[in-house]
């Protein structure tokens, strides 16, 4: 199979590259780490302008009607730039509510969420307790918790959304290593929850956008590590000559872009697995998750490397994307867990 972009989605990649490459500057991506760890100017005119924070809800609910491809191609232009936006839970109650929710409920949230009225955030298993549609429980490393107004939890076959501004709810924000997305901690004691219609569905559909969305914010930080590196190396002079013309420097960037356009084959096949149906979907998904990851901060530590001593400091951006790589390392499972269920399935399908 020969995959290739459609001109609307290749139309579409370059859109957000140039409206994140031109919006989510480093400047203003150390400002908001300094705040709650969103580019809030950046989030409005994401969602408004451009209308991308509907990118994957239905048309009938105020989204733009398009798949896990097209969302794929924002994130990864998101993760270039390591953006400090709430993407991630976004993505994932939006699917859990599209593919999961009601009618009634389709229509109440996903026009608010297309709008980015909304700041979402997701529990990843959960314990919790629910009594008659109260739901207790605390539930740590909340990506952007202390800023969300609402929570995804699932037990069992359920998937409930708490309103995280209500009754019975505390929120204790935590110093985290990447401050682009910061972690809470939620404490429910009987808060009201509202149960999506189709648990297992709506779960479905938010773990599938949140691996999409982890392994192509990846690939788009990995690509942009060697960018760097590669624009660094045809600056910086060392014995009369560019240090990228030593032999030993060109094998790293060379180690870096075959990992790198693994990853994006990865991607770019789970994306199109969940949109068509596929029985692959799952062993895709975990693949991407975990190879996208390593990935990633692979490249990370060798973009530091390969920059010497100047990497090392805070004032230049490296150290941005080796903590949003490491960062996506262990959020919706780690590297380990995916393989083991990649193996699973594989297992099971040879039996």
């Amino acid at each position: 199979m020969e995959f290739a972009f459609t001109d609307e989605q290749a139309m579409i990649a370059d859109t957000v590259r140039g409206f994140f490459a031109e919006n989510a500057t480093s400047e203003r991506t150390r400002r908001a780490m300094a705040a709650d760890g969103i580019d809030r100017e950046l989030w409005t005119s994401f969602a408004t302008e451009l209308g991308l924070a509907g990118i994957g809800l239905p048309e009938e609910h105020g989204g733009a009607g398009l798949g896990m491809v097209e969302m794929a191609q924002v994130a990864e232009a998101a993760g270039a730039q390591v953006a400090a936006l709430p993407l991630l839970g976004h993505v994932m109650i939006g699917q859990a509510i599209a593919r999961g929710g009601s009618e009634a409920q389709k229509a109440e949230w996903l026009p608010r969420l297309a709008a980015g009225e909304l700041i979402a955030t997701v529990a990843w298993a959960p314990q919790l307790s629910v009594m008659d549609a109260r739901i207790s429980g605390t539930f740590p490393f909340l990506p952007h918790g202390a800023s969300a107004d609402l929570l995804l939890v699932h037990s069992g076959s359920e998937a409930w959304i708490v309103d995280l501004k209500g009754a019975g709810v505390s929120v204790q924000a935590h110093v985290t290593m990447d401050q682009t997305r910061p972690f809470a901690t939620a404490t429910l004691d009987g808060a009201q929850g509202e149960r999506l219609a189709d648990g297992d569905a709506a779960i479905a559909g938010a773990l599938a956008a949140g691996w999409i969305c982890l392994a192509a914010e990846a690939l788009g930080g990995a690509q942009a590590t060697l960018d760097r590196t590669v624009a660094y190396s045809k600056e910086r002079v060392q014995f009369g000559r560019q240090i990228g013309s030593f032999q030993a420097y060109k094998h790293r960037l060379a180690d870096m872009m075959i990992e790198i356009e693994q990853a994006r084959s990865a991607v770019y096949w789970a994306a199109c697995a969940v949109d068509e149906g596929s029985d692959e979907a799952q062993v895709a998904l975990h693949s991407a998750k975990a190879f996208c990851a390593d990935t990633y901060f692979m490249c990370a530590g060798n973009m530091i490397q390969l920059h010497g001593g100047i990497g090392f400091t805070w004032e230049h951006d490296a150290h941005l994307f080796f903590k949003r790589a490491r960062s996506i390392q262990t959020l919706l499972g780690d590297g380990q867990w995916h393989r083991e269920q990649v193996a699973s399935a594989v297992l099971g399908a040879a039996a």
